[in-house]
């Protein structure tokens, strides 16, 4: 497995770099006649060696430490697929019978989503064992969802929580006499447009929350659920096609003759799903993100040396904030197609297979379930 953090180490340096911009440039600006302009007020940080960056660590060090509105309590803690999809069969009561019959170590492979070890033979001997695949799948896929929903939120926040910052210094140019009304009003729009972002983002995730504990029957009992800050990692190589076809054809014959046809039918649409979203969900990670976190640090020690704006800094910062929360839908669809797979390789029909967006530096749709 390759282990890669959203956001990297680098990127979170940068937000919090570009965040604390306003904080210094204030302390300049607003005690000071008109003529202090932003040339003047770069000198006083010059000193650091990091610029802004020390600055914010001197204050981070020395700041109350704040509390967040939006702490929960949550009453169910869901740490990982596992977790979701057991919670889910004990809302299924029925499901103990065929649970009996395949045995706790075969029961331990589908709830850590290891299906394809599963003797397909079972298909044949056990009845209502495709429900309990069923109950399994959907309970992963929302439990990814609402994973993703929540890393792509924090995203958008850290983008508003940028445009926010250079609106506000934005606004303290223009009242010392160094910008127009004009240059304000673009960064302003900025601001709205973030603003508009972290709402629909924030909407998604209450929505897939709210799904998540809807798919695990507890609806009533619980109105939050703790879950994880990241989705698992991609994992560093897609099965080959030549598994994936043994593995079909191994299902296919212990099923009948038509429900075997719609099922190679639908492996073969698991299976474009599965290589085409670890691709996308790839390259993403190793190539736009790499790219964009290059550009950033280019632009910080552009900015350092006072060769690029603040402006384009925060324009920077909110740009990569935005590709981050692209890679992490190209990462969601990516598991949700590799659950949907495993599913379909036990004989499974999916209603639908995932849609696959974003993963290229702009937001992606949510995927089709």
């Amino acid at each position: 497995m390759i282990h890669r953090r959203y956001p990297s180490p680098a990127l979170r340096a940068i937000a919090l770099a570009v965040l604390s911009l306003p904080l210094v440039v204030f302390a300049q600006i607003a005690p000071a006649p008109a003529e202090k302009n932003w040339r003047e007020a770069n000198d006083a940080v010059g000193q650091y060696k990091r610029g802004h960056a020390d600055i914010l660590k001197w204050e981070k060090e020395n700041a109350p430490a704040a509390q967040s509105q939006e702490q929960a309590v949550a009453g169910l803690s869901l740490m990982s697929p596992e977790d979701a999809v057991r919670q889910a069969w004990l809302f299924h009561r029925e499901l103990v019978t065929p649970m009996n019959r395949i045995g706790s170590a075969n029961v331990d492979l589908i709830a850590k989503g290891q299906w394809t070890e599963l003797d397909p033979i079972l298909q044949r001997k056990v009845d209502d064992l495709g429900e309990l695949l069923e109950v399994a799948a959907q309970g992963r896929k929302a439990w990814l969802q609402a994973v993703a929903a929540r890393q792509v939120l924090k995203q958008h926040r850290n983008a508003q929580e940028a445009a926010e910052a250079g609106n506000e210094l934005g606004r303290r140019m223009v009242s010392v006499g160094n910008w127009s009304k004009l240059q304000q009003a673009q960064v302003q729009l900025a601001q709205s447009s973030a603003r508009m972002n972290v709402r629909r983002a924030h909407y998604a995730a209450t929505q897939a929350e709210a799904a998540l504990i809807r798919t695990l029957g507890l609806t009533g009992m619980h109105t939050a659920v703790a879950l994880p800050d990241q989705l698992p990692d991609l994992p560093a190589q897609a099965l080959s096609l030549q598994v994936l076809d043994g593995r079909a054809a191994a299902i296919a014959a212990q099923l009948p003759r038509a429900e075997g046809m719609r099922n190679g039918a639908n492996a073969r649409q698991a299976r474009q799903a599965y290589l085409s979203s670890h691709a996308l969900a790839t390259s993403a990670r190793e190539e736009v993100l790499k790219v964009r976190e290059f550009i950033t640090e280019e632009s910080v020690l552009h900015y350092n040396g006072m060769l690029k704006s603040v402006w384009d800094l925060l324009g920077e910062v909110s740009s990569q904030s935005q590709a981050v929360a692209s890679a992490i839908e190209a990462q969601r669809d990516f598991w949700i197609a590799e659950t949907d797979l495993q599913w379909v390789l036990q004989g499974g029909a999916p209603d639908s297979f995932v849609s696959l967006g974003g993963g290229g530096g702009e937001p992606a749709n949510a995927a089709g379930h």
